[in-house]
């Protein structure tokens, strides 16, 4: 075992979080509280799923409902992150997300490669969502920023005779494109700068090193392929003006 639970784990968890909150505190990094909070939560979620998972994978009803969770609540944080302001834009993250992930998960299913059982398809499809969901969130937000910053270029795309898509992509591209770097970084340094979760989870389960190696290696890939998409696909929803932040709404003044 990894980790004993008890109560100096416990301890031990509570005074790194609090030194998280600290560090992003002292730093002006933000607000410490979401940080405190976001630890709270992961608590709080990773104990409701670990009572939830032993019933879930027993029933294939039940484990299509928990997939369909796992991917309205990435659509939602995705949708969030990318498009604070209120409104119904945030809805579209869900077409980078599904568009990623869906054809993938179809693919090791019927290639028989992960079969239909929760124990499987459950860590594999979070993994692949979780991609997605980062790479949609950083895509999107790059590229709307890069747009907000370089307006004036979109304007002069259209007035040399751009339709407003491309004159937006010649901005957007490349800081979208940015978005794959942390799994291209993860990718090139596997086993020489971290052993990911997988890769260890399956030999802390007794698997043999190079059983461990092939399913790390196999994830890996498939999330290249994974964030590839929805960075494709959230770029194209900026460039055509789907993913739109509404303009700030100005403060009233009093008198």
């Amino acid at each position: 075992m990894l980790l004993d639970v008890n109560a100096a784990f416990g301890a031990v968890l509570a005074v790194l979080l609090a030194l998280a909150a600290g560090v992003v505190a002292l730093a002006r990094l933000g607000r410490a509280r979401d940080t405190l909070v976001a630890g709270a939560r992961a608590a709080v979620q990773l104990v409701a799923v670990s009572l939830l998972i032993g019933w879930v994978v027993r029933s294939l009803p039940l484990l299509l409902c928990f997939l369909l969770l796992m991917y309205a609540v990435a659509v939602r944080t995705a949708g969030r992150r990318v498009v604070p302001a209120p409104g119904r834009a945030w809805r579209w993250a869900a077409v980078p997300i599904a568009a990623a992930v869906v054809p993938v998960v179809l693919a090791l299913l019927l290639t028989g490669l992960v079969p239909l059982r929760g124990v499987a398809l459950i860590p594999v499809t979070g993994i692949l969502i979780g991609g997605a969901l980062t790479a949609t969130v950083l895509g999107g937000r790059r590229a709307l920023d890069e747009l907000a910053t370089r307006k004036g270029e979109v304007e002069a795309g259209l007035a040399i005779g751009l339709l407003e898509r491309d004159a937006r992509l010649e901005v957007a591209r490349e800081a979208a494109a940015d978005a794959l770097l942390p799994g291209m970084d993860q990718t090139r340094t596997v086993g020489l700068v971290t052993l990911p979760g997988a890769f260890v989870g399956m030999l802390l389960g007794g698997s043999s090193p190079l059983r461990a190696g092939a399913v790390q290696l196999f994830v890996l890939v498939a999330l290249l392929l994974v964030q590839a998409v929805a960075v494709a696909v959230t770029l194209e929803l900026v460039a055509r003006g789907r993913l739109v932040r509404a303009p700030a709404t100005p403060r009233r003044t009093s008198g």
